[in-house]
């Protein structure tokens, strides 16, 4: 495997590469790294949605979520928490200030849609006609709505300082299992630990507003004491706002730190 100084120098050709690719390139990469991250979390969703024990169900998730950084990672897709490790490049002046912008809004966006679009996907095609799971959608969704603006952004630093951890462990290893194990241990931490993650939260909240959609699922929801009330577009926005100021604080934080604790040598 790399060592962690010969991942800076590695990193910076990589980071380098992702500031100068085509827009299009970009967004479609992108596009399927928000699928895989919905993924992670619709799975997770599914295998624990039934779960009485808060701590069983988070090991639960914490196993299975990971995946979906795998497969981002074996695919070449385009994650914005993790290029928030272009910092390197930028540090190692192999990529300008804006080319990181560039490449962070694009990845940004394009995340967004194909998260949305699995949740559409999924609440389109029956999925929540599972009643118990699409009353546990809405309340994953709205404590994440809830969430105050300070400890959103705290949530948000520490899941990306674990997210970047896991590109790193997994771009250190030249091999197939290593990265996956490599992605697979700082990421199931983070969710297990309740940490936030924006892209996550681009699927998790949209089909917990497509679930509330459903008038069966809205009423046992509230039946079950779930508070309906920041459950909104706007509560989407007062989640993924915060949350993604904490994960470029994390993840560029992380990546700076990797390369002066190098470069100080």
């Amino acid at each position: 495997m790399l060592s962690p100084a010969e991942f800076v120098d590695f990193y910076a050709q990589v980071g380098a590469k992702k500031a100068r690719n085509s827009t299009v390139k970009l967004f479609l990469a992108a596009v399927l790294a928000g699928f895989f991250i919905g993924g992670g979390g619709l799975v997770s969703s599914i295998a624990s949605f039934g779960l009485t024990n808060t701590s069983v169900a988070r090991v639960v998730s914490g196993l299975l979520f990971p995946f979906g950084l795998i497969m981002v990672i074996v695919t070449g897709a385009e994650l914005f928490t993790g290029n928030c490790l272009i910092t390197v490049s930028l540090l190692e002046k192999k990529a300008t200030l804006a080319g990181m912008v560039r490449n962070l809004v694009i990845v940004y966006l394009g995340n967004l849609v194909g998260a949305a679009v699995l949740a559409a996907a999924v609440a389109f095609s029956g999925t929540f006609d599972y009643l118990a799971l699409g009353v546990y959608a809405i309340r994953v969704a709205a404590n994440k709505c809830a969430i105050p603006f300070g400890r959103a952004v705290v949530l948000g630093i520490l899941c990306n300082i674990l997210v970047c951890a896991g590109v790193m462990c997994s771009l250190c290893s030249k091999s197939l299992p290593g990265r996956a194990i490599g992605a697979f241990v700082p990421v199931c931490f983070f969710v297990i630990g309740g940490f936030e993650h924006c892209v996550a939260n681009m699927y998790y909240i949209p089909a917990g507003l497509l679930a509330a959609g459903l008038p069966d699922c809205a009423g046992l929801a509230q039946e079950a004491g779930v508070n309906l009330s920041s459950l909104s577009m706007a509560g989407f926005f007062s989640n993924l706002i915060p949350v993604t100021i904490g994960n470029i604080i994390g993840g560029c934080g992380f990546g700076a730190l990797i390369w002066a604790c190098q470069k100080s040598e």
